[in-house]
């Protein structure tokens, strides 16, 4: 008799730059076949890159392992064979030709899961770079280019309300604090 609760995390091979479709196809197929029991969790670790381009700051979630899908399952009967079927799948890491997939070492998932905490972490803890009654241009989004004031500040969602003149009225936008910077 199998334990459906004995899951380990798995490194699944993915065709470089589909890391995210794969995610999302192995999420599909498993909730298709009524699977969820036997797999907890897909990961694609990914870390916020800021590059400015254009004088304009743009945020992009780069994979930080490119071509590897972090998975958390009870490989057990068809498990395997329905993850490695799946488009854009290799196959697992560590497996032997026809042998079982090797699982991650309890060490290197805590590093692994440490480091994707530590970058969730570390695009959370800049101060706010904003004051009220401070003047900003918007950089990002449909009134890309307008200059507007900041009216409230909201920490915990990282956005600002900003009071923007469109068309000679004052119009208050939600935006993100990446989607503005200082005049």
């Amino acid at each position: 008799m199998t334990d459906n609760n004995l899951k380990k995390w798995y490194v699944v091979r993915a065709v470089s730059g589909q890391e995210n479709k794969v995610k999302a196809y192995i999420e599909t197929e498993i909730s298709r076949l009524g699977m969820e029991d036997f797999v907890s969790q897909i990961l694609v670790p990914t870390e916020k890159v800021v590059t400015v381009k254009d004088g304009k700051k743009l945020v992009k979630e780069k994979v930080f392992f490119p071509g590897y899908v972090m998975i958390e399952a009870n490989l057990v009967g068809e498990v395997p064979h329905i993850i490695k079927s799946i488009t854009s799948v290799i196959g697992f890491l560590g497996e032997t030709k026809g042998g079982e997939p090797v699982p991650l070492r309890t060490s290197e998932v805590n590093r692994m899961l440490g480091k994707v905490d530590e970058l969730a972490v570390n695009t959370d803890n800049h101060a706010i770079p904003f004051n009220l009654g401070e003047t900003i241009k918007v950089i990002d989004g449909p009134f890309n280019g307008f200059n507007g004031t900041v009216e409230k500040i909201n920490e915990e969602k990282r956005k600002l309300e900003v009071m923007v003149k469109i068309f000679g009225r004052k119009t208050p936008l939600e935006l993100s604090f990446m989607q503005v910077e200082k005049v």
